[in-house]
């Protein structure tokens, strides 16, 4: 049973990512407010839910959130400033994304960069501890998905409708056979050498 809130009587806005540790793509960041009662009977850490539940939750939350937002850094960010800030980077440009100002920021994880002006808690589990949480990591899952889903049109070759960027064994063996593309995370040492970029 998921908390509806970790204080009450505040606005508190639950923050999540998606695609940290994928190979290609960016990695996304959700913050959402929800209202007070919210409950869904399927709402829960987007990982321990069906892909069909996730979408079907989307925009459930969307509909219902006092406020919310998705923003992601690309895989230039994350070459540039490595993959933990470019994750920090784009949680606060959720929050400041937001419609209505949180007085507290609910994490995911145990580590966070603190956002000017707003306190902030981390909770390692977060997602399957607080709705808020559960339904930013629903949100960062959904979007990202979706973008993968629309890079796989143009990259078909690397099966992202299916791995989503993911380092699954079909994706590294797409890698070894056809090399990295612009969208794949060069700093992220994929393969022992080098091999050829291409793009479109």
């Amino acid at each position: 049973m998921l908390l509806p809130y970790h204080q009450p009587d505040i606005v508190e806005a639950g923050i999540d990512e998606a695609g940290r540790g994928c190979y290609a793509g960016p990695v996304f960041a959700a913050a959402v407010i929800l209202p007070p009662g919210f409950a869904h009977p399927l709402l829960n850490d987007s990982k321990k839910l069906k892909e069909k539940d996730r979408n079907l939750l989307r925009p459930i939350i969307e509909q219902e959130a006092l406020a919310w937002s998705v923003q992601m850094m690309d895989q230039t960010v994350i070459d540039n400033i490595n993959i933990l800030q470019a994750t920090y980077r784009a949680m606060h440009a959720a929050v400041a994304a937001l419609a209505v100002a949180p007085q507290l920021l609910l994490v995911d994880g145990n580590r966070f960069t603190p956002y000017p002006g707003i306190p902030h808690q981390c909770f390692v589990k977060g997602d399957g501890t607080y709705a808020s949480i559960a339904a930013a990591s629903i949100l960062a899952k959904t979007h990202r998905d979706a973008y993968m889903l629309a890079l796989h049109q143009d990259f078909p070759q690397y099966n992202w409708a299916s791995n989503k960027g993911y380092g699954t064994a079909d994706h590294r063996q797409a890698i070894a056979s056809h090399g990295l593309c612009i969208h794949h995370r060069k700093s992220f040492n994929i393969v022992p050498v080098q091999l050829p970029l291409f793009g479109r």
